[in-house]
């Protein structure tokens, strides 16, 4: 009995330690997470960060210094371009080493390392989209240029010696929560970082739902839906400007362009919510007489912030703005000379092949008259708790077959199975290289300069100077294509339908001093109809576009906060062009009491999505509803995937097509007309409103409705932010949805010494347990923005210094 007791003894504590150091599901190894001197409670402070310290790196050439403002941005003073990126390197993984590391490893396909085989669909997707090959691809670009070079091994090598000071003790919470390490850095994750947010802005595909419409209603009913132009529109390029090029010769349309065939697969719709504006006013219409430049960049909010504020000075260079944890420069911000900032074109960049295959072997396919050789690429995926699996890709002359049987993960749904991918992010290119000349940027010529080195993603570059130029560009490496060539699905097997070529980088749509005063962008369509070249059939909707240059042409004396309170404005042109056409067709005598009462709400209206607005709450889900009795019943069929015809033609129908045959309900007897279906769907959204939330009250306010929050990168819970009481909606400048909004925002006044204001939604440090974590979400939240410490020097004492870091070699 003493012997089975002792056995117990030794038994039980064994299993104790094994179960506690063991990652159980998504719970962490307890005793190494509990653990006092390493686990989490080395996290509740930034404790790795001592001020004013010193430290020697390796790889530097010379003395750096590194000053920290009150909001813990680094202000890095080197004398040399190597150091400056070795510094912002280091520095940079000071704070977000985890976000970086993670980043780079969901890019990359190898997220199951980490987690398991819950992530293995998630790492396949990522390698069969060619994010790796086309990240290798960048980085030959990149190793090919020596100050692109340079910048990428420094910044590298500058990761590297951060994480060579680090114990376990102060890894990233995340690190221990996941119950893994860091790796060293390599120049391939700067590539890779920049791959994903290509992906992130291709933005889906719809030429799946557009092949399949066009089989089902024929070409008349899809153009007369699925218009080339939009019924309304305030390009970005203004109207009627003139084109001063000869342009080449447009590729001839291939005869068999509408007979292309498409998979049953339900894909994803191209997403409104990724928004951004950027706007510049000449300085005859500001109260300085110099230029102002603002830009805020939607994208999906996270914590730790999408971006990160730094000001980086060195010989030729004092740049101030945001970069991208895990690729050296600033991508948006100002110098003593310029500024500039982006939003998304959504150029058609990204085009699906049908491939037809000599046999099930997939070794060969029949492209020109003849069959050509495929290649194969054997992706190890390495998971945790598992064995490798092995994933073998084929590859055309077009890009990789990113499936053969339908996927089971949901985001490549908007995959067909059997095509091949050609994107453009899979070409050798080097972004850094526009970053590295507007950072160092002066003039105009500067700025032209930088963007010719720039291919994907394709973005709207505004830009403003101290000469009282401003210009912007709808700018990236565009392919020369014949008028809706990627509309639908291609024919992989005639080289009619290859990419012939690249449209000159001298004639990308551009404009400079327009004689309005002012240029802009919301992702809307790039030029008039004039313009030579297809750049896409179908950008985001005209109304942000719209409302920013109705603000601006009415503007005069214009200041910071003028420009500061336009960024939030929350009033919609869609609510303006569509509840009067609306409100008369309601019957009010059919009305319940509670509907009656939120009618009365939107008949008295502002059009503006405020947080406390019912009215906009009501409007929303209306709108939304309508739209679906519209088109649910022809548009949305099993087995056949489609998508609607475009917000802009809905408007167009329900305001000059009182009698289309749409309205109807094809699945029921009677015939339903437009007044049955706005009826219909007042009352849904009354009904559901008070299902949710009571009889109307103030939780029927629009910010309670949308529940903008910040979560986390990897949705850990309690690492997010509330739920923010804010405005804001898809049609309004303050384009904000649920997790989707303003990643930055930032004005430039320029002038004999520049002012910067911005703010994000996050804070500069990724430790959840910093009090720099999630400072900026409140000022963000309320629409204010922080003055910028730009520092003339490492002494500048104008504004407040909370620590110093030096570094030598």
């Amino acid at each position: 009995m003493n012997k089975i007791k002792a056995l117990i003894c030794v038994i039980i504590p064994i299993a104790l330690a094994f179960l506690f150091n063991t990652k159980l599901g998504n719970t962490p190894p307890l005793l190494k997470f509990l653990n006092p001197f390493m686990g989490f409670w080395q996290n509740a402070e930034n404790n790795h960060f001592m001020f004013n310290h010193k430290a020697k790196i390796k790889g530097a050439i010379d003395k750096i210094e590194i000053v920290f403002d009150d909001r813990m941005i680094p202000h890095i003073f080197a004398q040399n371009d190597h150091d400056l990126y070795l510094a912002q390197g280091y520095v940079t993984a000071m704070h977000r080493l985890w976000q970086m590391d993670f980043q780079t490893r969901f890019a990359a396909g190898r997220i199951s390392e980490v987690v398991g085989d819950k992530a293995i669909e998630v790492d396949r997707y990522q390698r069969r989209m060619g994010m790796v090959y086309g990240a290798n691809n960048s980085l030959k670009g990149m190793m090919a240029d020596p100050k692109a070079k340079e910048m990428i091994l420094a910044y590298t090598e500058g990761i590297n010696a951060y994480i060579k000071t680090l114990s376990k003790a102060n890894y990233p919470i995340e690190y221990k929560i996941l119950d893994f390490k860091p790796e060293e850095w390599t120049p391939v994750k700067c590539a890779l970082l920049l791959k994903q947010m290509s992906a992130v802005l291709a933005m889906g595909s719809d030429e799946f739902y557009m092949t399949n419409i066009l089989k089902k209603f024929g070409p008349e009913v899809t153009k007369n839906l699925f218009p080339d132009y939009p019924f309304r529109e305030d390009p970005i390029i203004p109207v009627g400007t003139k084109w001063d090029f000869s342009p080449l010769p447009i590729p001839k349309t291939p005869e068999s362009f509408t007979q292309a065939q498409t998979g049953e697969v339900k894909t994803t719709e191209k997403r409104e919510g990724i928004g951004s504006n950027n706007w510049a006013l000449s300085g005859s219409k500001t109260a300085s007489g110099y230029p102002i430049l603002a830009n805020d960049p939607h994208l999906d909010l996270t914590l730790p912030s999408i971006w990160y504020q730094i000001q980086l000075h060195a010989p030729g260079v004092n740049t101030y703005g945001v970069s991208l944890p895990g690729a050296p420069g600033v991508i948006i911000g100002f110098n003593q000379k310029i500024a500039w900032g982006v939003t998304n074109v959504a150029a058609d960049v990204l085009d699906f092949y049908q491939i037809k295959f000599k046999d099930s072997s997939h070794n060969e396919y029949w492209y020109n008259n003849q069959w050509k050789a495929t290649t194969k690429q054997l992706e190890v995926i390495k998971i945790r708790g598992a064995k490798d699996e092995i994933d073998t890709i084929f590859y055309t002359h077009h890009g990789p077959v990113v499936y053969f049987q339908k996927p089971k993960y949901s985001r490549a749904n908007n995959v067909p199975v059997g095509d091949a991918l050609r994107w453009i992010a899979h070409d050798q290119s080097n972004e850094l290289m526009t970053f590295y000349y507007l950072n160092r940027g002066k003039n105009y010529a500067d700025y032209r300069k930088a963007l010719t080195f720039y291919t994907a993603p394709a973005q709207n570059f505004v830009f403003a100077s101290i000469d009282n130029d401003i210009a912007i560009t709808p700018n990236g490496k565009f392919p020369l294509k014949w008028k809706d060539q990627g509309k639908f699905i291609l024919d992989g097997t005639d080289p009619a339908y290859d990419w012939q070529g690249w449209i000159p980088a001298a004639q990308n749509p551009t404009v400079k001093n327009p004689p309005r005063g002012f240029v802009s962008s919301a992702n809307q369509s790039s030029t008039d109809t004039t313009y030579p070249y297809y750049i896409n059939w179908e950008f985001s909707p005209y109304e942000r576009g719209k409302r920013i240059n109705d603000r601006l042409g009415a503007m005069s004396k214009a200041t910071m906060d003028s420009i500061r309170l336009m960024q939030t404005d929350n009033y919609s042109i869609l609510a303006q062009n569509l509840a009067p056409a609306l409100l008369p067709l309601l019957n009010n005598e059919q009305l319940n009491a509670t509907q009656k009462e939120a009618l009365s709400y939107v008949s008295k209206w502002n059009k503006r999505y405020d947080a406390n607005q019912i009215a906009a709450s009501v409007f929303e889900i209306w709108t939304k509803r309508l739209t679906f009795d519209i088109w649910a019943d022809e548009f949305e069929v099993k087995g056949i995937p489609m998508r609607y015809p475009s917000r802009d033609r809905t408007v167009e129908m329900i305001l000059k097509e009182p009698n289309a045959p749409w309205y109807d309900n094809i699945h029921t007897s009677k015939k339903e007309t437009l007044t049955d279906l706005v009826n219909e769907a007042f009352k849904y959204s009354c009904d559901s409103l008070e299902r949710r939330f009571g009889p109307i009250n103030k939780d029927w306010n629009w910010a309670n409705v949308k529940q903008s929050n910040v979560p986390h990168l990897a949705k850990i819970p309690g690492f997010g932010s509330k739920v923010l009481q804010i405005g804001g909606g898809k049609s309004t400048i303050n384009a904000l949805s649920e997790t989707n909004g303003p990643s930055w925002r930032m004005v430039i006044e320029l002038g004999k010494k520049p002012k910067g204001h911005g703010v994000y939604p996050g804070g500069q440090s990724g430790n959840p347990g910093s009090k720099f974590y999630d400072n900026m979400i409140d000022t963000w939240a309320n629409g204010q923005l922080y003055d910028l410490f730009y520092m003339q020097s490492a002494d500048d004492k104008s504004g407040t210094v909370i620590s110093r870091l030096k570094i030598s070699k």
